[in-house]
């Protein structure tokens, strides 16, 4: 896959994934266009050598693998991890709030999110709704108003003199967005806002909303930024950015090795979830496929848990360690941390290196400061709960956690080219 066609695959992604279930339908898209299989967990699966298959958990998780062409147990897996959530605002579940004729609605924030970036912007709404149609089938469809619908207005400068000393953001009053003016007397229900976006997305009429789980977004459109173009800036950055990056190479390895890539949702709020990486969806999966075989097979095996990685700001150089600030376009990040943060060890991130090297594309390493807290991924998770060798790598971004971020544009195919290679190389560790 060619550098341009990569990155151009990556706007699309991220332009139709405003959500985890939109995100997971999209690459749901995808392995369907490279003829892998659906398989249902609540059915028998009958597994073929040589075959690819995917498993779709709560709509926002996925287990997608190949089975290659030999013994799993001999060969071991090949594993690539992502997660598909990202921080951002969700409507609670009796939003509307109506003041001085303005429609808003209440809102909490998910995950570690920067929260000032998210005033003055053009915000749309997307997620799942679950309905009743009109023959009393209950049933789940996602839905996407795409148009800016909402904004955070900001407190004019006039009324807080000291906003740009010492603002700081309640997320309880300060962050309720402006939908539309309703006069007094109005009895619009949000229910019936989105019984009216279901209808026009997808020609169903509900009976009655019975839930929904619905974010804002950012409309901005993920595009190139620079005056050489050498960046992209986009929402959700991390952790979609990995997901497409996975899902490109297990479509693009030869198969004839046992692969496997994993995108949970809830990273961002621990992962302690039915489909997150501290659930068993991923268990569940190897079980099936491997059966008695699966202690020898993940012996055998390594993970690599991608997950974007702090580049170092010009603006802060003084928040990163001297000898560990990655740069943007300077390659994949291999991240290290002794108190299992990240479950990089020196063999992990050994086979990274021999690759990379061989291939002759640029790396770099990560390790915080000694006197700041670390963040964490789905890798140590992973790792303690199947018992596999894992290393912690990712592209360097800026912006982390804000509704846009931005990366360099040569990083994303630098490691997708890697892990084609690993997922079709036996693991000698």
């Amino acid at each position: 896959m060619e550098h341009a066609d990569f990155n151009q695959g990556l706007l699309e992604f991220l332009n139709q994934s405003p959500t985890p279930w939109h995100a997971v339908a999209t690459m749901k898209a995808k392995l369907d266009e490279a003829g892998f299989q659906a398989l249902d967990e609540r059915e028998d699966w009958s597994l073929a050598a040589n075959s690819g298959y995917y498993v779709i958990r709560n709509g926002s998780s996925l287990v997608a693998f190949r089975t290659g062409t030999g013994d799993p147990a001999a060969q071991g897996v090949r594993m690539v991890g992502a997660h598909t959530d990202s921080p951002c605002l969700k409507v609670k579940p009796n939003p509307v709030l109506r003041r001085k004729g303005y429609f808003q609605l209440g809102v909490e924030v998910y995950g570690g999110a920067l929260l000032n970036p998210w005033f003055d912007r053009d915000l749309s709404l997307a997620g799942r709704v679950t309905l009743q149609e009109a023959s009393g089938q209950v049933r789940d469809v996602l839905v996407n108003f795409r148009r800016p619908v909402a904004f955070i207005p900001s407190l004019a400068i006039h009324l807080d003199r000291e906003a740009n000393s010492n603002r700081s953001v309640n997320p309880q009053t300060d962050l309720p967005p402006v939908l539309m003016q309703a006069p007094e007397g109005d009895a619009t229900r949000f229910e019936d806002l989105l019984e009216r976006q279901v209808t026009e997305e997808t020609g169903v009429c509900p009976r009655r909303i019975l839930g929904y789980e619905l974010s804002l977004y950012d409309t901005q459109k993920a595009g190139f930024v620079g005056l050489h173009g050498e960046f992209i800036a986009s929402a959700r950055m991390d952790n979609l950015l990995s997901c497409y990056i996975g899902l490109q190479s297990l479509i693009h390895t030869s198969g004839e090795q046992p692969a496997l890539l994993v995108c949970n949702d809830h990273e961002e709020v621990g992962s302690m979830s039915a489909e997150g990486a501290q659930g068993p969806f991923l268990s569940a999966v190897l079980d099936r496929w491997l059966g008695a075989a699966r202690g020898r097979a993940l012996a055998r095996s390594m993970m690599i848990s991608a997950d974007n990685a702090h580049g170092v700001h010009p603006n802060y150089l003084d928040r990163h360690d001297e000898n560990h600030g990655p740069i943007l376009n300077r390659g994949p990040v291999i991240k290290v941390n002794h108190n299992q943060r990240y479950a990089t060890n020196s063999r992990s991130a050994a086979l990274y290196r021999l690759i990379s090297d061989e291939l002759g594309l640029p790396h770099q390493t990560f390790v915080v400061r000694s006197d700041m807290a670390c963040g964490s991924t789905i890798g140590p998770l992973t790792a303690a709960n199947l018992g596999v060798t894992t290393l912690d790598i990712g592209v360097p971004q800026f912006g982390m956690h804000s509704i846009r971020e931005l990366i360099g544009a040569e990083d994303g195919h630098t490691l997708f080219r890697v892990l084609v290679e690993f997922l079709q190389r036996p693991v000698v560790l």
